[in-house]
């Protein structure tokens, strides 16, 4: 039997994060972290596709409106104290018809709104920024918009927190909980606290604890397909105007930090949560699960998943993938984009009751533990000023005060 203050399931950049802001806040706090992987990395935190968001996409009432802007700041000082690598390469956000020019002016607007620098641009000014980027009349310029390593990150993160005496017990997965104490293979864990940051399974350990039980993870693959052209052949992010009922950018093209340029993401429904290839990660009953939720989204078609689904099967074509690229950036050829990515899976809160993808971050907790139910992106981005939304929360928990579900 191990015991401590705080333990945290999940050793994610959320996970860590939130460890970090516990110590800050209570130095003799002892805090462990719970990570079922052999390695930190291995899932969304490392499989990101690395863009520092600026934060114009989202209504300005949102939690992800609150710590999108804050969390470019952060990070971009975190990374430049520890001389990690950035490239400030900003973001085009492109209209390919008149009617996604209207969707530039209300991404202006909601950036305005959050307080974040963004520029509607003719389109000859936007050739100055990427000479063969395509777009109707004008485009959206976001300075701010940056890309890093996300595993380079990672390991700094792990670091401070080893630093600051926190516990990061790797190949450590959560299995269960009787009483207070949650079991592992490894050791039985008396915790004072309980954080639950555990991504693709969340929504599994919460309801453990009883809590969130009217929501469930719908995973989404993400992938990319790398270019073949010199580094500095595109010289910034380059995305097509998103439909903001949903929570997925569209295809786009991001320049890594290292200069490189990728296409992606699909957002293709997995059959389970660790569908990243072949049966890898394959649970029998968890896939059923997954697939009865699935079926019955698209054969009522909430949210108009049936056309999310159909369309987002087709980019399994590499072919295709390059095609819908193409329609924003000028001499885009197939034989340059043959490379695929990791596989990324994106951990997609679904509200089973309403019957609706939950849009913004979502916590829930009582007197045992505190349940980020839905990290969702650009949770990478937000994560420094989320984990201070987080620990105020613990806060009030520890105070008997109720929290709004948020």
């Amino acid at each position: 039997m191990k015991t401590c203050d705080y333990l945290v399931i999940g050793g994610g950049i959320v996970g860590l994060t939130i460890a970090l802001e516990i110590k800050k806040r209570d130095a003799a706090a002892s805090v462990v972290v719970l990570e079922k992987e052999k390695e930190l990395a291995q899932h969304g935190s490392g499989r990101n596709s690395g863009v520092l968001h600026a934060g114009f996409y989202y209504t300005a009432d949102s939690l992800k409106a609150r710590f999108t802007r804050e969390g470019n700041a952060r990070w971009k000082q975190f990374v430049e104290a520890r001389g990690l690598r950035i490239n400030r390469c900003g973001k085009l956000v492109v209209a390919k018809n008149e009617q996604e020019v209207e969707g530039l002016k209300e991404l202006k607007r909601r950036g305005d709104l959050n307080g974040v620098e963004t520029y509607l641009i003719p389109l000859e000014e936007a050739r100055k920024i990427e000479p063969r980027v395509k777009s109707t009349e004008l485009a959206l310029w976001s300075p701010n918009t940056a890309t890093v390593d996300p595993k380079e990150c990672m390991a700094a993160i792990a670091a401070e927190c080893k630093a600051q005496g926190i516990e990061i017990h790797l190949d450590t997965p959560y299995q269960g909980r009787r009483g207070r104490d949650i079991i592992t293979p490894q050791e039985v864990y008396s915790a004072g606290f309980v954080l639950n940051a555990a991504g693709l399974h969340a929504d599994r350990v919460a309801h453990d604890f009883g809590v969130g039980l009217r929501y469930r993870i719908l995973p989404f693959k993400g992938l990319y397909v790398y270019g073949s052209e010199p580094v500095g052949a595109l010289k910034t992010n380059i995305y097509p105007v998103p439909d903001l009922r949903n929570t997925f950018l569209g295809v786009h093209f991001t320049v890594t930090v290292d200069g490189q340029a990728k296409i992606g993401p699909t957002a293709i429904p997995a059959f389970w949560r660790e569908n990243y290839e072949g049966l890898k990660g394959f649970d029998a009953l968890e896939a059923l699960s997954i697939l009865r939720d699935e079926a019955i989204l698209f054969f009522r078609n909430d949210f108009n998943f049936r056309s999310l689904a159909l369309e987002e099967i087709k980019k399994y074509s590499r072919t295709y993938l390059v095609q819908q690229a193409a329609a924003l950036l000028e001499g885009v050829k197939p034989e340059n984009y043959r490379t695929w990515g990791r596989p990324g899976i994106r951990a997609q809160l679904y509200d089973h009751q309403d019957k609706k993808l939950v849009m913004d971050f979502l916590l829930e907790g009582n007197g045992e533990g505190l349940h980020v139910l839905n990290a969702i992106s650009p949770a990478w981005t937000a994560s420094m000023p989320f984990a201070e939304y987080v620990v105020d929360r613990i806060e009030a928990l520890h105070k008997g005060q109720e929290i709004a579900q948020a």
